[in-house]
């Protein structure tokens, strides 16, 4: 007899747009989200006996995601999403849990004449802040935190030899490479027991802090390090920001390797243009490498004995 393993349900690519006026200087700050939200919770006779009883419907979803939004600040992403989860276990005895996916597109404040606009703003780039929170009755509020598709390159300071070689081998070792990636990094935090408690580190700005230094940790990295691999470099942001946010547990990285093959001009001129000479290169669009990594606070402890 065949029986319901899982269930989930609810509203996808809810896209918010939030303008704060601040009366007193005139100056105005916006956030653009796209926000999903699937309950779980005592559902399964929707699925198995066409009993909508028990369906929130998806509308009503969508239009508390807005509500949410006019009744609560959306900064931090992290709070926004807690009091989004958690109205859903207030709201309905039978919702155990509430997955809600946060993500934030970067909007970057003009200068104009040097000096920053009030009202005008710039999209910069497709990288994003991003929020998976979990809220549940009996596993509190557990919330993971993330940069995603902040694109770096570098034009040196890359290398990657001393790799198996066999009969399959056709890749070159290098001493020196271009290094391209669309950052996608995670930290989960440890789990908030309430939603008092994730006001509190909102107010202390923990959930910023921790995004900023994550931030500056992985463009620092990325750009000073002497990178030996992808793997190299990726452990060692993990590290560094679980060592400046001591309330993560975890940090992760997934990083694509985006190729710039040399090509050979040889043909035409005896023109050189590979190792030492290269100067123009061959953007790939794949297939690519594909590194991920996640690294826990004791895993990191160990690396240093």
């Amino acid at each position: 007899m065949p029986s319901l393993a899982s269930a989930r349900y609810g509203k996808d690519n809810v896209r918010v747009f939030k303008v704060d006026r601040d009366e007193k200087t005139g100056v105005q700050t916006v956030t653009e989200m796209t926000v999903c939200c699937l309950l779980e919770g005592e559902i399964e006779t929707s699925y198995t006996k066409a009993d909508n009883s028990v369906v929130v419907a998806t509308d009503s979803i969508k239009n508390t995601i807005y509500i949410k939004a006019k009744e609560h600040p959306v900064n931090p992403p992290e709070l926004y999403a807690s009091y989004l989860g958690q109205h859903f276990l207030d709201t309905y005895p039978h919702i155990s849990t509430a997955n809600i996916d946060v993500t934030v597109h970067r909007w970057t404040r003009l200068a104009v004449d040097g000096a920053p606009h009030p009202h005008s703003f710039i999209r910069d780039g497709e990288e994003t802040r991003n929020v998976e929170a979990t809220i549940s009755r009996t596993g509190g509020l557990a919330l993971r935190s993330s940069i995603r598709k902040l694109t770096v390159l570098k034009s040196t300071g890359s290398a990657f030899h001393g790799f198996v070689r066999d009969e399959f081998t056709l890749l070159p070792e290098t001493w020196d490479r271009i290094l391209s990636t669309d950052v996608d990094s995670t930290w989960a935090w440890r789990a908030f027991k309430t939603l008092a408690d994730v006001e509190k580190a909102a107010a202390d700005k923990r959930f910023d802090d921790a995004w900023e230094a994550a931030r500056s940790i992985i463009i620092k990295t990325f750009s000073t390090d002497e990178s030996a691999s992808v793997q190299n470099t990726m452990y060692k942001m993990c590290e560094q920001i679980l060592e400046v946010v001591p309330e993560v547990d975890t940090a992760g990285f997934t990083l694509p390797n985006k190729h710039y093959f040399e090509l050979d001009l040889s043909w035409h001129k005896g023109i050189k243009n590979t190792g030492k000479d290269a100067e123009v290169y061959v953007p790939q669009s794949g297939p690519n490498g594909l590194i991920k990594c996640e690294v826990s606070r004791d895993t990191a402890t160990l690396a240093h004995r």
